[in-house]
């Protein structure tokens, strides 16, 4: 009698990045990001994930994330950064998910961004479901206001406004499984691909909800999500990130 194949164990979660195979191809550096986290079910998560996949559970639910923050300082195959094209806002909506081998990673359920090249390169290496928005951040202090309304779909926005505390967060099991994620995963032509990343360990921070209008969360798979606090909320200064082959 045969049995079905099994899915290997998740891959311990490490706050500090294993290294990339080979040399980096792209960096960024992400700043001012304000994660956002809901528990989720996984039953309701698995059918956004690529095929292959399966959601991430901690503490008895997968998570799902709301992050707008700051990339610029972009480059690719060693050039200097990229004036205008690489700097932009960005807020996505994402999920954990592990892989057969026990891999981790990140799915991207929407990225909205400012840039139209950038978000057309994305979506044709990568299929990544980047989205052309107008995104902009006004800073005040330790207050963050992100914004982003869709160009094509003027009634899909949000608006999240968060305070930054200088309360470090540390040796934090939940912190760590939402941020330390070093790959993430798309489909490409009928395959489900992980693309590796690298930086130093994310400083992290408490942070406060100060308040939220979102419609992403309800367009990407999730009525009501919004409508209630979320169960984390964690603020980062930032890190520079590499990416591998």
């Amino acid at each position: 009698m045969t049995h079905p194949p099994t899915s290997a164990s998740p891959d311990p979660i490490s706050a500090v990045a294993p290294p990339l195979d080979g040399r980096s191809v792209a960096s960024q550096r992400w700043s001012h990001l304000v994660f956002l986290h809901w528990r989720a079910g996984a039953a309701e998560v698995a059918p956004l994930l690529p095929e292959g996949l399966r959601p991430d559970v901690h503490d008895g639910s997968t998570w799902v994330g709301l992050i707008p923050f700051v990339l610029d300082r972009a480059t690719v195959f060693g050039s200097p950064p990229v004036p205008y094209f690489g700097s932009f806002v960005e807020v996505n909506v994402r999920l954990y998910a592990v892989d057969a081998l026990g891999r981790r990673g990140v799915v991207f359920v929407t990225l909205d961004a400012a840039r139209l090249a950038a978000v057309l390169a994305a979506r044709a290496l990568f299929s990544l479901p980047y989205v052309w928005s107008r995104t902009r951040l006004e800073r005040d202090g330790d207050r963050f206001a992100f914004s982003a309304r869709r160009h094509l779909d003027h009634s899909l926005s949000t608006r999240i406004v968060a305070r930054a505390t200088d309360i470090p967060v540390a040796d934090d099991a939940l912190a760590d499984f939402l941020s330390a994620r070093w790959a993430l995963f798309t489909r490409v032509r009928g395959r489900t691909l992980r693309l590796r990343n690298h930086h130093e360990p994310w400083p992290l921070f408490e942070a406060e909800l100060v308040s939220l209008d979102d419609d992403l969360l309800r367009h990407a798979g999730f009525p009501g999500l919004a409508l209630r606090a979320p169960d984390s909320v964690l603020y980062s200064p930032g890190v520079t990130t590499r990416f591998g082959r």
